[in-house]
């Protein structure tokens, strides 16, 4: 069973039909949406600030989602796929968005709906990424504009996979 804990009064509140991976770390001010899946190792650490997260989001192995002392917030929208090792430090992230495999998003940075960052880039502080792009790099500049109807098909196509994953995991039996 994931780790689900109160910090200073703040009880993580998970919508219906979720998924937590048994190593998964949910901590404090944490609010999820329904049909999220937050998958091995990720740690949610709702514990100086808040994380809000929409529906149909999953967290993929390894990610790290934190905030800054009264100063930041994390904020994600529906349909967002957070890639494995993905770390989000106080950004807001829209709707229909996939941080790619290891890539950084750092405080007060926003990411634009409909929008993808690849894999490994850094977001810095502060960073505004426009809706229908792609961003990649160290630090991450835009490369391309992405129409939205082929964003949303791809990046829902990724969300509502990691819900049927999800599904296998619901009834399994451990060893």
């Amino acid at each position: 069973m994931a780790l689900i804990k109160k910090v200073r009064g703040f009880i993580p509140k998970i919508g219906e039909n979720c998924y937590l991976a048994e190593t998964a770390v949910v901590i404090g001010d944490v609010v999820m949406g329904d049909n999220c899946s937050i998958w091995y190792n990720a740690v949610l650490r709702g514990d100086v600030n808040s994380i809000r997260i929409g529906n149909n989001v999953n967290i993929q192995d390894g990610s790290v989602l934190h905030t800054l002392y009264e100063k930041s917030t994390v904020d994600i929208g529906n349909n967002v796929s957070v890639g494995h090792n993905v770390t989000i430090h106080g950004a807001k992230i829209s709707d229909n968005v996939l941080i790619g495999i290891g890539a950084t998003v750092l405080d007060h940075a926003e990411i634009g709906e409909n929008s993808i960052i690849a894999a490994n880039s850094l977001v810095l502080t502060g960073t505004k990424v426009e809706p229908n792009s792609v961003y990649a790099g160290v630090p991450a500049k835009k490369v391309k504009d992405i129409e939205p109807e082929q964003s949303r098909e791809m990046i829902h196509k990724i969300a509502n996979n990691y819900a049927m994953y999800a599904s296998w995991y619901k009834d399994g039996e451990s060893w």
